[in-house]
């Protein structure tokens, strides 16, 4: 008798959290390291969960480990600047037709645990973008350096992602962006998160990669940073604490939560159920990023 008494206490521990967040916009970013290193069925089913207790969880997804796959049997290697994939033009569509996949996947998967999504590939013009040009470090100096069909976020067409909530879907979104032309660009996905995050004045961005969170010192892992003010995030980025590809995610982070988002999480999406502890526990995992 005490394992369903335990099972109820739990439902009781998250009863206040599905109050508070019914009918409040979530924005998950599932990373290309999460989907192979995870289970993606179940952290999907985690999002199923979530709109059936009356939260709208809006799903950005990566795909950055498939692509290089792609890339590499086509004998092209990766590159990387502040932890920003270079983008050429062959790149550029072989990452646009890899997301596409990949959005149609998820949304199948999602279908077949009985929820409902949407997905956007990015030919609906739901980003709108333009070229970003990365900082590197050149004889001592910071200079600018073009990367190629690399974006930066300039508008979110917050209206379809809406309607689809409106009628129980999960929206599905591909971090791919458009400028006025119509060029494809390649947005990192944290970044395209924070800013559809932000957009929609999300009440929490959640980003599940395949770390604990950020750590002080790799390789201790009990250095997990629990807590974090955006005031804090150039310091530790400056000490080398945050570096490498978790750069994008922070800056990410704190951008969203300047813009009016309520809270951003930086948790492992390898833990089952990950998603779910976060969101509706007490105590919650990985690292928790607030504003000043």
């Amino acid at each position: 008798m005490r394992e369903p008494i335990q099972k109820a206490e739990v439902l009781i521990e998250a009863l206040p959290y599905i109050q508070a967040f019914r009918g409040r916009i979530v924005v998950v970013k599932y990373g290309g390291s999460t989907m192979e290193s995870g289970e993606p069925a179940g952290i999907l089913r985690d999002v199923v969960f979530m709109e059936c207790v009356g939260m709208r969880p809006v799903l950005v997804h990566g795909g950055g480990g498939r692509i290089t796959r792609r890339l590499a049997e086509r004998g092209i290697a990766p590159r990387f600047v502040g932890g920003l994939r270079v983008t050429d033009a062959d790149t550029m569509a072989t990452a646009a037709a890899v997301l596409a996949e990949v959005n149609r996947e998820i949304v199948e998967t999602i279908g077949a645990l009985g929820g409902q999504a949407k997905g956007f590939t990015g030919a609906e013009g739901l980003l709108g973008a333009r070229r970003h040009l990365a900082r590197v470090e050149r004889n001592g100096r910071a200079e600018e350096a073009d990367i190629g069909f690399v974006g930066d976020v300039e508008r979110v067409e917050t209206g379809p992602i809406r309607a689809a909530c409106r009628k129980g879907l999960i929206p599905v979104i591909a971090p791919i962006g458009t400028d006025a032309p119509g060029q494809l660009y390649n947005i990192n996905a944290d970044t395209a998160a924070a800013e559809i995050a932000a957009a929609l004045r999300a009440s929490k961005l959640v980003l599940l990669t395949d770390v604990r969170g950020i750590m002080r010192h790799e390789e201790d892992p009990d250095s997990l940073i629990g807590a974090l003010r955006t005031s804090d995030v150039e310091t530790l980025i400056q000490s080398g604490v945050i570096r490498g590809g978790m750069l994008p995610k922070v800056r990410a982070a704190a951008r969203s939560v300047a813009a009016g988002v309520g809270k951003t999480h930086i948790i492992d999406g390898r833990l089952p159920h990950s998603l779910l502890l976060e969101i509706f526990t007490d105590e919650g995992i990985g690292t928790e990023i607030t504003g000043d």
